[in-house]
């Protein structure tokens, strides 16, 4: 397992692959794989997909988070994971636009949480240290949902209790996802398996001839390490990330994919808890995103790199029509991210076998949705956060820091009180060394810009909320242009996004998805409040 304590060392740190930056006044080193992940053969079992359930508006889906035993790799025995519906990751939900569905989540897990938790986190407490019973809670990432029904991390269920969720589906055909998020310990009971995806459909999905059926495929990445016994390797204190040795795409770690010469549909959803890919194809051949995290975009981008951190999900079509053979999906991000090229990378993610012949009837439209902006004149508020690590006496690190949103964590008062029916602009500006994937619940938004930011003199690597001067706010690219409800806030930039907030009042959260940050501290609520 890499993580950031791994990599701390006091002083300078010779050799290769260094990460020219500082953290809590010390220089992160690159660690070798140690753990089993690492050593395991690649691409020696097919992709697994998991079974798909089309709950109806008449019914009441029951789903329970279980603990399973399951085969990850041919050469380990079965993991002890948990999972919805008793496999990990859990099923593939498909939905229709506008049709409500509701599910009952049932938490059936253990009376004893399966990895160690530091006690001194917000939300975890003394009474929920290693052995405790597991407290849980899904979110439906990227849902427009009444707060009751959002996930909050406050509204936990313990072993033997239950919640029943409305979801309205008043959102166009897109890619969600639904996972865990008990406060204090999200990055636990993600990493044990509380994942699937969530498909929203629509009448004018249909009517662009797309990929289906067999040629439309789930692609969950995510990261792991394993002990000698194959059980999961976690840190038993908080570390400010963690890096697996290995990668898992739906549940098999390194498998293959069996593919004919013709168009497929890849729906991609970077479910790491800390780890950011840069995906590409070793060929060299470009692939085409018809989609991102809230829905199509206005017209296919074509594309030879797609990055995405922790939460993202890209819509894409990949043609093998003019392939046999061979060819592998790779990634070339580096752990932390970003960082000199090289440093922590695992590059093999899945391979892909084309053989056979087919016909492909299918299409890559050259439009794909009517592309409507929201206008920045148009909003009533305009706010700014400040990304940072802030320093203070020892409390869950040796290096004494927590990772905070202006300078605020999640059991500070909300500051945060937008108005239903409103548009406004949030502008965050990342103070720090490293990557923050920025999620808002209940909204999706566009990204209006990003602008570089002025170094700060008294903090080597780290940043002052002030734009460079003479510099200029460049627009999102291409691939981002859509709705998002994620975007990656880059180190020394100020990002701005525009939203609105429609739907429902109430509570919900916004957090960096690198979920041992959100764990400690970097999470806020904000509350939608009636009109005045």
């Amino acid at each position: 397992m890499i993580n950031r304590r791994n990599f701390l060392k006091a002083g300078a740190v010779g050799g290769a692959g260094l990460l020219a930056s500082c953290v809590a006044g010390r220089r992160i080193a690159a660690l070798k794989p140690t753990d089993r992940g690492s050593s395991l053969a690649k691409f020696a079992e097919p992709l697994a997909t998991p079974r798909v359930l089309r709950p109806t508006p008449n019914e009441v889906l029951d789903i329970a988070m279980t603990e399973v035993r399951q085969k990850l790799h041919r050469d380990l025995d079965p993991t002890p994971l948990w999972g919805y519906n008793g496999i990990y990751p859990g099923p593939t939900l498909e939905v229709i636009k506008n049709q409500r569905v509701a599910i009952r989540w049932a938490n059936r897990l253990p009376p004893r949480h399966l990895l160690e938790n530091d006690r001194c986190l917000h939300g975890a407490k003394s009474e929920n240290q290693h052995g405790a019973p597991p407290r849980a809670v899904v979110h439906l990432h990227g849902a427009r949902v009444p707060p009751e029904s959002d996930g909050y991390p406050e509204a936990t269920v313990l072993p033997g209790q239950a919640a029943t969720y409305d979801y309205p589906n008043i959102q166009n055909s897109t890619t969600l996802w639904y996972h865990d998020h008990a406060l204090g310990i999200t990055r636990l009971n993600v990493y044990l398996g509380l994942a699937g995806v969530y498909l929203i459909r629509d009448a004018a999905e249909t009517m662009l001839n797309l990929p289906s059926g067999a040629y439309e495929i789930p692609l969950v990445i995510q990261d792991r390490s394993f002990k000698s016994d194959a059980s999961l390797h976690y840190p038993e204190e908080w570390e400010e990330e963690v890096f697996g040795d290995a990668i898992l795409v739906n549940g098999k770690v390194w498998p293959y994919l069996s593919v004919e010469p013709r168009k497929y549909r890849f729906r991609i959803l970077n479910g790491s808890n800390s780890r950011t890919y840069t995906l590409a194809l070793d060929s060299g051949q470009p692939f085409y995103q018809i989609g991102t995290d809230g829905g199509f975009l206005a017209e296919p981008v074509e594309i030879a790199k797609l990055t995405l951190t922790s939460g993202e999900r890209a819509d894409v079509i990949v043609d093998f029509s003019k392939r046999r053979g061979e060819l592998h999906l790779i990634n070339s991000a580096p752990a932390p991210f970003p960082g000199p090229p090289g440093q922590g990378v695992i590059r093999a993610v899945l391979q892909f076998r084309v053989s056979g012949a087919t016909g492909d009837d299918s299409a890559l439209p050259s439009k794909l949705e009517q592309s409507v902006r929201l206008r920045e004149e148009a909003a009533v508020k305009f706010r700014t956060f400040n990304l940072d690590m802030h320093e203070e006496n020892p409390r869950c690190t040796e290096a004494g820091f927590r990772w905070l949103i202006n300078a605020l964590g999640w059991d500070d008062d909300i500051t945060e009180y937008p108005e239903i029916g409103t548009t406004e602009v949030w502008n965050f500006f990342n103070l720090s060394q490293e990557v923050h994937p920025i999620h808002l619940h209940l909204v999706q938004f566009q990204i209006l810009d990003r602008q570089p930011l002025m170094p700060d003199p008294g903090r080597e690597g780290f940043f002052l909320p002030k734009a460079v001067p003479g510099s200029k706010a460049e627009p999102a690219q291409p691939n981002e242009a859509g709705w998002k409800d994620t975007f990656r806030s880059m180190p020394g930039e100020a990002t701005r996004i525009i939203t609105r907030f429609e739907g429902f009042t109430g509570k919900y959260p916004y957090h960096c998805h690198i979920l041992e940050h959100e764990d400690y501290d970097m999470m806020r609520p904000f509350e939608v409040i009636a009109r005045k």
